[in-house]
């Protein structure tokens, strides 16, 4: 035995190729490789869906403040905003925004004497982003605020889909 072991080793290796071990350890090493490398990419394709909902919202914010520059008050009315932004798909009120659109952004509500307005906005991963924005002053709670300011609130993922921003949209910062 030991002989036959002296002759091979003396002889080189002739036969060429991976052993059994050799490969199982390679499938294993990417295995392990995969398991790490799929939660981090869905973790950076849903913060990705995310920031496209908040950019979104953004963008229709500052529609929102060129029409109030121009008319000292927000609008509801999709033509006008469509006509100032044409990149986004404007609703308005309460109008379902299908999630994972790209590009929906409702004007969920407009505030008696225009000085507020409410955006809402759904990600693709399915969450839920409202902007709270007033002017001026109010003489009554909008959305639970009655100072100037902007406020901002994201719903918990899977969230119905018509879900309105309601009282809650003081409770949580992006």
């Amino acid at each position: 035995m030991l002989t036959a072991i002296r002759e091979r080793l003396a002889r080189g290796r002739e036969d060429e190729g991976f052993t059994l071990i050799e490969l199982m350890v390679v499938v294993l090493i990417i295995a392990i490789l995969i398991a790490i490398a799929i939660p981090t990419f869905l973790g950076a394709r849903k913060r990705a869906q995310d920031k496209q909902a908040q950019s979104n919202i953004r963008i229709a914010l500052g529609t929102e403040e060129t029409v109030y520059t121009d008319n000292q008050q927000y609008t509801a009315t999709v033509a006008d905003l469509q006509a100032e932004e044409g990149s986004l798909v404007w609703k308005s009120g309460l109008a379902v925004v299908v999630e994972g659109a790209s590009r929906e952004v409702a004007v969920e509500a407009v505030e008696a004497n225009g000085q507020g307005v409410v955006l809402k906005s759904w990600s693709a991963s399915g969450t839920l982003f409202c902007l709270l924005d007033i002017q001026s002053d109010l003489s009554a709670a909008f959305y639970g605020q009655s100072g100037a300011g902007t406020w901002y609130y994201k719903s918990a993922a899977g969230a119905a889909n018509n879900a309105d921003c309601g009282a809650s949209i003081t409770a949580t910062a992006w």
